[in-house]
């Protein structure tokens, strides 16, 4: 697509963003559908998370919201690249979740921030064994005319989301 950024203002400092063609959108606007779902002491979140995606058959899924807390965590920092994955660190203690957001699909793209007991947060990419500790109180959204899937980037070394119309995978009988 042809990208032009766009300057604004910020205080006296001009700032870039880039706007993208509306062709460049796949789909367009597509009808949301949201659910809503508790988890309680002992359960894993991501596993809970894929058997409900899988189970309610959902095509384009993401995570609204998560509020809850955890006993455990597995996370991946940030400043990855193919060659470097970065640092993994392995939580143990009760932690706030502050946020729980991202891409639902079979290879999940979700980002996690947490708080200790001191209200310092720590954040990265979910990883999984994400134990809850009281509950996980959980929104999924999906949109019904898209499908999400990931395909390797060449740019990036990383499989990055494809955005497609559904009707692009339907194939008649």
């Amino acid at each position: 697509p042809h990208a032009a950024p766009s300057p604004f203002t910020r205080g006296s400092a001009p700032f870039y963003v880039t706007v993208l063609p509306l062709h460049h959108w796949p789909g367009g606007p597509s009808p949301l559908s949201a659910y809503a779902l508790r988890l309680g002491p002992g359960e894993e979140i991501l596993t809970s998370l894929f058997k409900f995606v899988q189970e309610k058959r959902l095509k384009a899924p993401f995570v609204f919201t998560c509020v809850g807390s955890v006993t455990k965590a597995t996370l991946r920092l940030a400043n990855s690249d193919a060659l470097n994955t970065n640092e993994i660190i392995y939580l143990k203690e009760r932690l706030e979740i502050v946020s729980l957001v991202g891409t639902l699909n079979e290879e999940a793209h979700l980002h996690i921030s947490l708080a200790d007991k001191d209200g310092k947060t720590i954040g990265g990419h979910a990883m999984g064994d994400l134990e809850v500790f009281t509950t996980a109180e959980i929104v999924i959204g999906e949109l019904s005319n898209l499908e999400f899937t990931r395909e390797m980037d060449e740019h990036t070394g990383f499989p990055e989301l494809v955005i497609r119309p559904r009707s692009e995978n339907i194939t008649s009988v």
